[in-house]
């Protein structure tokens, strides 16, 4: 499984509405912590691809989004499932507690 890129368009469609949870990473290309995240977020994805989504969003790119669930620092992880966000984490972190944070709230 491969991680999507979503839009401000799209988010709808490729988040909200999709039948698994969906953990959407909200980055920039200027952000340090953000480009160390990526390859966590990689093999999380190539790990729990068949249960979570993995999207990131562009926030210099796709400003409505990120501003309307208040995202104030990046890089911010929201989990979404149904449609609500479940949980958000804010920061950059390791793959176990990433991993023991999508499987507390998914």
């Amino acid at each position: 499984m491969s991680i999507i890129a979503v839009t401000d368009a799209d988010f709808q469609e490729k988040v909200l509405s999709s039948d698994k949870p969906v953990l959407v990473d909200f980055w920039a290309e200027w952000c340090g912590p953000c480009k160390q995240l990526a390859p966590v977020l990689e093999q999380i994805s190539g790990e729990m691809g068949d249960d979570l989504t993995i999207a990131k969003m562009d926030i210099d790119a796709n400003p409505n989004v990120p501003t309307s669930y208040g995202v104030r620092s990046i890089p911010t992880m929201l989990l979404i499932k149904g449609g609500e966000v479940a949980a958000m984490k804010v920061g950059n972190t390791s793959k176990s507690d990433l991993q023991n944070w999508i499987k507390e709230n998914s």
